[in-house]
């Protein structure tokens, strides 16, 4: 029997799809042209806006909650229940609390004020204020990987509450065009002028009028400067942060347009091959005077080895790179650390070759250390290669590898952190279990900034001591 045209005999599929073609193709649409994009887009941002104000209050407004007394005397400051209900009733100037009896709560700031008050009348062995050495800079740390899902961005957003929680004052930088990390904590980006983007363009502008100055003494035509540059010098790094919900975090916030920039900056690159474009962020931080308002800054990249990405590398002290315990996540995490050899690697070389020239020192890039770490951890199933991939990176790993729990995942689905979950939404060692997840990763990653800060430390008194005997000499 003749078979009709355009139709396909069942008999000749694979059994395992068994698909007619010609039924196939009447349920498809027709083709889609670019303006359908545009319609999906706007559905998403409608449905994205919807889901982001799930961990917003009635009024719009995204709050962090209370803490009750529990919480404070198990995870913030190390004191009793009761001595902590004592303190608080033979001080009327302290924060008294909401709440009847001893089940009292307290905001954030007023666990801070509690936290400085022991600080100065509690016990003298005790550490209740966290620890930073006097006259050294925040540490910089760049959470990244250049493999999408690895928990990037959850993990740079629990490490500042947890060091929120710790009391430092932290700044988050979003360089993700995405611009999750925003969601998460709240933050409102019109454009592209109130994310990092004009600190690049404005690094770029001011060595546009060193060159030109040189340009001028040797009587050759200055280069002229758009009005994105000309707008650029009047962006300060400060005016570009915005406050969250949480008293001691903030924001540099990312949009879609800040994606341009990966455009934008090797354009600029071009025009001034002088221009050392990898250290703009580092040189905004460190020019604007963030790096003195606050302890902790913490880099959130974008799922590609770019130009924002490079910047964020060049600027960190320390560098976090989240993956799974599988073997795609282990191979593309080599694989990145190959492109960040082989990137900073060419960057020193050509760097260095006009240094040479020139007579001056050579440059390198350095980093106060690396740690890979483990994230959405199953150790019923990954356990095994988990201890390969920690065999093979050995000291660029944490020993802690995060659980996914069930209350990380219920956080996630609030637009929250698992800090910001009420506890008396969980049975109680729930609770407990989920937050140890990123209590463990934030000790490891505390105990690696105290140790550097601690280290640069020793080596500046000994810098200071070493002038000293100069001059005495």
């Amino acid at each position: 029997m003749a078979q009709k045209p355009g139709s396909v005999n069942k008999a000749d599929l694979p059994p395992y799809f068994n698909i007619d073609p010609a039924s196939a193709a009447k349920k498809l649409a027709e083709p889609i042209d670019t303006a359908r994009f545009a319609k999906a887009a706007a559905f998403a941002t409608r449905g994205r806006d919807d889901l982001a104000k799930r961990g917003y209050a009635p009024d719009g407004k995204k709050r962090l909650r209370r803490f009750s007394t529990w919480e404070i005397c198990r995870y913030l400051i190390p004191v009793a229940p009761a001595h902590l209900r004592r303190v608080v009733k033979q001080h009327p100037d302290l924060p008294q609390g909401e709440g009847e009896g001893g089940a009292k709560w307290f905001t954030l700031e007023e666990v801070l004020r509690l936290r400085d008050h022991f600080a100065e009348e509690g016990a003298s062995n005790r550490e209740y204020r966290a620890w930073r050495p006097e006259g050294q800079p925040a540490k910089v740390v760049a959470v990244a990987n250049f493999k999408g899902g690895v928990g990037k961005t959850s993990t740079c957003a629990h490490l500042a509450m947890s060091a929120a929680l710790d009391g430092y004052r932290v700044l988050v930088i979003d360089l993700d065009s995405q611009g999750s990390m925003t969601s998460i904590m709240g933050g409102k980006v019109e454009d592209e002028w109130q994310t990092v983007f004009p600190l690049l363009a404005r690094d770029f502008a001011s060595q546009m009028q060193d060159e030109n100055q040189v340009r001028a003494a040797q009587g050759q035509i200055p280069f002229e400067f758009d009005e994105t540059l000309t707008e650029a010098l009047k962006v300060s790094p400060r005016n570009l942060v915005q406050p969250t919900h949480w008293p001691n975090i903030d924001l540099i916030g990312a949009q879609l347009n800040l994606y341009w920039a990966e455009f934008q900056v090797p354009v600029w690159r071009m025009q001034l091959r002088s221009w050392a474009l990898w250290d703009s962020l580092h040189n905004a931080l460190s020019d604007g005077g963030l790096l003195n308002d606050y302890d902790i800054v913490l880099l959130d990249t974008p799922p590609a080895l770019g130009y924002l990405t490079i910047n964020a590398l060049a600027a960190a002290d320390i560098l976090l790179v989240p993956l799974g315990a599988s073997f795609l996540e282990f191979d593309s995490t080599g694989r990145f650390f190959d492109m960040i050899y082989s990137t900073f690697a060419s960057i020193e070389e050509g760097e260095n070759r006009v240094r040479r020239t020139d007579g001056l020192p050579e440059m390198r890039f350095e980093w106060d250390a690396v740690r890979a770490i483990v994230t959405r951890f199953d150790a019923a199933q990954q356990t095994d290669l988990a201890n390969v991939i920690q065999a093979y990176f050995g000291d660029f790993m944490t020993t802690y590898r995060q659980e996914l729990t069930a209350m990380v995942g219920q956080a996630g689905e609030q637009v929250s952190g698992i800090y910001e979950t009420d506890y008396r939404d969980f049975n109680r060692d729930t609770y407990v279990r989920g937050r140890e997840t990123f209590d463990r990763t934030w000790a490891e990653v505390k105990e690696v900034i105290l140790g550097t800060w601690w280290r640069d430390a020793q080596m500046a008194a000994a810098e200071a001591k070493e002038v000293t005997h100069g001059e005495t000499a």
